[in-house]
């Protein structure tokens, strides 16, 4: 007995493809732009050797203001924004930018708590050998917290996978997009049931891969 689907299975590989397209690069922005964020805090925060409490304070509070900002506001009130860098407000692009500037910020604070756990005593040894400061953060900081940077950003990209399914309520395209116009508004349950489970496939292997890179790295 064969199943038939209600739409053909192209539309869930296009959208799949979007899927990954809308997360994958966004959450590429939300790496290179979040990992200097975090240096910038643990290094001028109170005792970091380049301590800058007002440049901490208002980094932290930028930072913040996008953290308490629910997704689907953000991508509202980012429209104007989106419009000027990419042209339009719908499509798997347009949604890139809501995306990048909803998980940089998360990352950020994500990355800092890892920063945070490294031994004082190894950046203590290291100034005490004369290392300049800027390698202590290539040489020390970074190479010690990589294991939960990594971690933080497997997190970071589950976090993609379900915001980019939101945003599909707005036209962005993607897994989201299928689910809304062809499930929720056809009242198609079959649609919905296999958006889910691709969802449920797609987070179950980032976890996985995210999970084991970062055990090899504490354990290498």
């Amino acid at each position: 007995m064969s199943l038939t689907l209600s739409i053909p299975i192209e539309r869930y590989g296009n959208a799949l493809i979007d899927t990954l397209m809308m997360v994958g690069v966004s959450g590429g922005i939300a790496f290179v732009a979040g990992v200097p964020l975090a240096v910038l805090l643990i290094v001028t925060a109170p005792g970091g050797f380049l301590a800058w409490p007002r440049v901490n304070r208002v980094v932290g509070s930028v930072i913040n203001g996008f953290r308490a900002t629910p997704f689907i506001v953000l991508l509202v009130a980012l429209i104007p924004f989106t419009r000027l860098v990419t042209g339009t407000t719908i499509g798997v692009w347009a949604a890139i930018v809501p995306l990048a500037v909803s998980a940089t910020p998360f990352f950020a604070r994500i990355v800092e708590v890892s920063l945070r756990e490294v031994d004082p005593g190894l950046i203590e040894a290291a100034q005490a050998m004369g290392c300049k400061k800027w390698d202590i953060v290539r040489h020390v900081y970074l190479p010690e917290a990589l294991p939960g940077v990594i971690g933080g950003f497997t997190i970071t990209l589950v976090a993609l996978i379900s915001a980019s399914a939101m945003a599909g309520a707005v036209g962005a395209g993607g897994l989201g997009d299928l689910a809304i116009r062809y499930g929720y508004q056809r009242f198609d349950t079959q649609v919905m049931l296999i958006v889910i489970a691709a969802l449920i496939v797609l987070v179950s292997v980032v976890q996985v891969i995210g999970d084991r890179y970062a055990h090899w790295l504490r354990t290498r």
